[in-house]
């Protein structure tokens, strides 16, 4: 299936861009956040790690400047009818390529919405872009406009979320077979990313990430295997795929007994999620949800040992990381509203008994209390 939902989602959700745009006086959208092209058209390609972008007009026209190597992937993956390609070839600026394609949409003079913040525009395509366009019209950081509007998802988008949800607790569950005293980690992340790929699932935006012993302190993926000691701590952050769509999951794993300090991290991971779950709902915001991991952690003389987030928004997203751009930090005034998908981490990290603690999972949010996707309960996990 190359495409993924029907026509009359891409309208609403081409309604709702117009109708941003117009808020913020724009003429004209320049896409370069891969995928904000995916959400508005369906097109689907790694392509965007070179030049690429989609002009989308206030009039709902549309046109795509990319290589050849993803014209015919633009066209059988999305709704886009007019595509443009540059020419790959020595000292080749596909900027002064956009800028001929916007003055033949009319848009010279225009106020253009550019999307500077996403890793589908490279700091040094940046600047020839603004070189290019400098004298052409009026340029405007609309970077957050599409994000902003991807928060609260749509039936069709929760389905697929919810069946991500299914595959990350497939995920768990085939992990869980090969935890043991002496397990591969090698062993423990195949079989994990198997579960996903046989129920449907594709890549992840990120790598997964594990680590056991004093790795397991660690919250990004790094290159090497270990062995899994008789006595032993196991951190794992995964998420289940499917149409790009992402939940997670985070915990941590002990293999034998575990020791107090354990035990003692594990309450206050589950206690903060639990006051989360209060304010994780309408009438509360990003930064409320921050506030409450910090008080809790607070409590228990923990400060030192947490991160300075706990948790983002998840939906559709491309290389290099799954997260999307609303995160629970201090002071994030995003507020929370039904049919935001929301994944919420408790990760305390204490590098001078080297214990790691990690507990978290995806939610849905309603018009009241959170809804867990994760079949999966919370209790830790000792094997």
């Amino acid at each position: 299936m190359a495409q993924h939902f029907d026509k009359e989602e891409f309208n609403w959700r081409m309604r709702r861009l117009i109708d941003a745009m117009q808020d913020n006086n724009l003429d004209a959208m320049l896409l370069f956040a891969q995928e904000s092209m995916y959400w508005l058209t369906g097109y689907d390609t790694f392509g965007f790690c070179f030049f690429q972008s989609l002009v989308v007009k206030s009039d709902g026209t549309m046109a795509l400047l990319t290589r050849s190597a993803d014209m015919r992937q633009a066209r059988h993956t999305s709704i886009i009818e007019n595509i443009s390609v540059w020419t790959d070839r020595a000292n080749a600026d596909p900027t002064m390529e956009l800028k001929n394609l916007l003055d033949d949409m009319d848009l010279l003079g225009c106020k253009i919405g550019v999307e500077y913040d996403t890793h589908g525009l490279t700091g040094s395509n940046c600047k020839k872009l603004d070189n290019q366009l400098q004298s052409f019209g009026d340029l405007q950081d609309a970077s957050g406009l599409i994000s902003g509007l991807r928060l609260i998802k749509s039936p069709a988008e929760i389905d697929y979320i919810r069946t991500a949800a299914s595959l990350a607790d497939d995920a768990l569950s085939a992990a869980l077979l090969l935890i043991k005293p002496g397990g591969s980690e090698a062993d423990i992340l195949a079989a994990m990313q198997g579960a996903v790929f046989a129920g449907g699932g594709d890549y992840p935006a990120n790598e997964y990430i594990i680590g056991s012993g004093n790795d397991a302190l660690l919250c990004r993926y790094k290159a090497g295997r270990r062995i899994l000691d008789d006595n032993d701590q196991l951190t794992l952050e995964w998420a289940g795929t499917y149409a790009h769509y992402h939940a997670a999951m985070m915990r941590t794993v002990i293999i034998g007994k575990p020791t107090e300090r354990h035990l003692e991290l594990y309450d206050v991971c589950r206690d903060a999620l639990e006051e989360i779950e209060k304010v994780l709902r309408p009438g509360h915001n990003f930064g409320d949800v921050f506030a409450t991991h910090a008080r809790v952690m607070e409590e228990r003389g923990l400060t030192r040992h947490r991160l300075n987030a706990c948790g983002y928004s998840l939906g559709a997203r491309f290389t290099p990381s799954w997260m999307e751009r609303e995160m629970f930090y201090s002071g994030n005034e995003q507020l929370i509203k039904a049919d935001m998908s929301l994944f919420v981490h408790m990760i305390i990290a204490d590098s001078e008994s080297n214990t790691a603690m990690t507990l978290g999972h995806t939610y849905l949010t309603t018009e009241d209390k959170p809804a867990a996707l994760s079949a999966h309960n919370l209790d830790l996990i000792v094997r």
